[in-house]
């Protein structure tokens, strides 16, 4: 049977990934919910995720329900990989006068190799 699909290979033409190959797979998924002060320890929640670095996964925060019309509300929860932990800032961590979200979003987690 013919295989269909992408593939690398690295430089001794070794094939590190093809279309049999684990290539991406959740590992955790939960809701993130920021309320109340926006700086000090209500900046981030941190989230412990054995075996995840930044060389192995990727982390999204997704919106779960409509925005309404708060401007607090629109503002995208941005996360943060470490070694075994995921930070998830309510806003742009590095944006001192920016806009912090409010409310609830999901936060997906997945390694890939």
């Amino acid at each position: 049977m013919a295989e269909y699909g992408l593939a690398t290979w690295d430089e001794n033409e070794v094939q590190q990934l093809g279309p049999a190959s684990f290539t991406l797979r959740t590992v955790f998924s939960t809701l993130v919910t920021f309320s109340g002060p926006v700086t000090g320890a209500g900046a981030a929640q941190v989230f412990s995720v054995p075996g995840v670095t930044p060389l192995n996964c990727i982390a999204i925060v997704v919106p779960i329900g409509p925005y309404t019309t708060g401007l607090h509300t629109v503002v995208q929860y941005e996360p943060e990989i470490l070694t075994d932990q995921i930070r998830v800032w309510r806003g742009h961590r590095t944006a001192v006068d920016g806009r912090f979200g409010t409310g609830t979003q999901r936060l997906i987690v997945s390694r890939y190799k």
